[in-house]
This record gives C-alpha cells, sequence and structure tokens, in this order.
C-alpha cells in the first residue's frame, strides 16, 4: 500500500459545523494509524475506513483539539458494536490513560485496558506496524509534545503537532515528502519569550531550512486566519509546493 494522509480535522482551537478539530489517517505498509483524536474526528474516520482495522491510534499532546475524541472512540469500541479483535496500541505522552479516566469519572485506569493499550512516547520513540514506521520527535508547546515521521516503501511524511520555533522541528522535516506543519497564529504576542505555535512565515522558514521537503500542507490554522491567507504567507517564504490541508482530502505521499 502507498503511503498516504486523509485529512479528518484541521480547526484550533474547537471544531466548526464542517471542521473537526485535529485528525488523520496515515495508511501505509499494510497499516491504518489514526494520528491525533481532535473533537470530531472519530465521526470523519468513520467515512475512510472501518475503526476496528486500525492498526494503532498516536496522540500528539494532551490537548482537547488533539485528543478528545478517544473517548468517542471509547464508547464505540466498547458499547457501541465496533468490536476490536484485541486492545488496540495508543502512543501518547504520559497521563493520557488517567486523563481519560478522569472523564468517565474513575480514578483507576483499568477499565480502558480492554479496549486501549497505552504506550508512552519518548523523543525517538519508534514503532513498526507492517511497513510503517513511526518516530515521535520532542517539539516546543506548553505541554509535553510530539511531532511525527511516519515512512513507508521510501515515502516520508512529517507533520508538526503544535509547536513553537524549536530545533526538533528541523530535525523532524528533513527530507520528507510531505511535511504537514500547523501555522496557528497571525503574529506572536509582544514580549512573548517561549511561543508554542508557529506563524505562517516560520511554519514556510522551517520547510525551506529543514532541507529536501517535497510539498508543505498548512493545517491547524487558529480563528486569527484563514487557510488560504495563511498558505500563502507561509508559500511566500517556503518558496516550494504549498498546499492548505482540506477535510475529506486524501494526499499522496
Amino acid at each position: 500500500m502507498s503511503l498516504t494522509l486523509t485529512v479528518l480535522g484541521t480547526a484550533s482551537p474547537h471544531p466548526g459545523p464542517d471542521t473537526p478539530c485535529s485528525g488523520h489517517l496515515v495508511r501505509g505498509g499494510g497499516a491504518e494509524v489514526w494520528v491525533d483524536a481532535g473533537t470530531g474526528t472519530f465521526a470523519e474516520l468513520q467515512r475512510h475506513t472501518d475503526p476496528t482495522r486500525l492498526s494503532a491510534i498516536w496522540i500528539s499532546h494532551l490537548h482537547a483539539d488533539h485528543y478528545a475524541d478517544l473517548t468517542a472512540a471509547f464508547y464505540g469500541f466498547a458499547y457501541g458494536g465496533l468490536t476490536l479483535p484485541a486492545p488496540i496500541p495508543v502512543y501518547a505522552p504520559r497521563d493520557c490513560a488517567p486523563r481519560l479516566a478522569g472523564f468517565f469519572g474513575r480514578p483507576d485506569t483499568g477499565f480502558l485496558s480492554g479496549v486501549f493499550d497505552f504506550q508512552q512516547l519518548y523523543d525517538g520513540h519508534s514503532v513498526r506496524h507492517g511497513d510503517l514506521t513511526l518516530t515521535a520527535r520532542g517539539v516546543e508547546h506548553d505541554v509535553e509534545a510530539y511531532g511525527l515521521w511516519a515512512e513507508s516503501g521510501g515515502r516520508a511524511l512529517a507533520y508538526s503537532g503544535d509547536t513553537g520555533p524549536c530545533d526538533g522541528l528541523l530535525h523532524l522535516a528533513g527530507g520528507a515528502d510531505l511535511f504537514l506543519c500547523e501555522a496557528d497564529v497571525d503574529a506572536h504576542c509582544e514580549g512573548e519569550v517561549d511561543p508554542v505555535h508557529l506563524t505562517p512565515e516560520e511554519a514556510g522558514a522551517f520547510a525551506r531550512g529543514a532541507g529536501d521537503v517535497g510539498t508543505l500542507l498548512i493545517t491547524h490554522v487558529g480563528p486569527t486566519l484563514t487557510p488560504e491567507n495563511a498558505t500563502a504567507r507561509a508559500a511566500s517564504v517556503f518558496g516550494g509546493r504549498t498546499a492548505a490541508a482540506r477535510v475529506g482530502e486524501t494526499y499522496a505521499v
């Protein structure tokens, strides 16, 4: 299977009427992985695959617009007739399981184990499903956060997750055939010392500086911008192929 990215959601920081929050379906090497589970993405996921076919779930960080639909997925798998052949691996930052258990008002996490097999991410964490390799790279946000390198059949996808400017993003994106990158903010606040998101120009600059990026795909555009404007601004700095991520679209990597 060729490496593909299907966009399930792009909205930040809350879903819109037709736009779920961050979520993606990555397919390649015989594997299917739900990457980020933002609000509304579990419904969109079902347009493109049977969720019981998923090989794994990969969560970049524990902000609701990137993981909250794990609650919907739990209901689907535990009570909704979507019967999994085995608990599904969930690669996520520490405390994902307790956060999810807290939604159900439970102090323990054991009841989740029949559905989810939580495994903690760290910088350099790498795992293989079929012929698809997933590698995490730490990035700078206001919580523990990771970008993703997904590779299969000699093709590679890099995903920024949510991040401010950082060296980890350069290390992540270099050589990616497709770089899916956030461009959340119009400008940084005056005096902001440690930005936690990128401007469109910064997204373009990191794509250019990383080297050998094939296509820059802009996502997670905040409410002070439009996807069209953010993409144009990023493209003016990157100088290469640049597009806006669109919900429901599948991109060949």
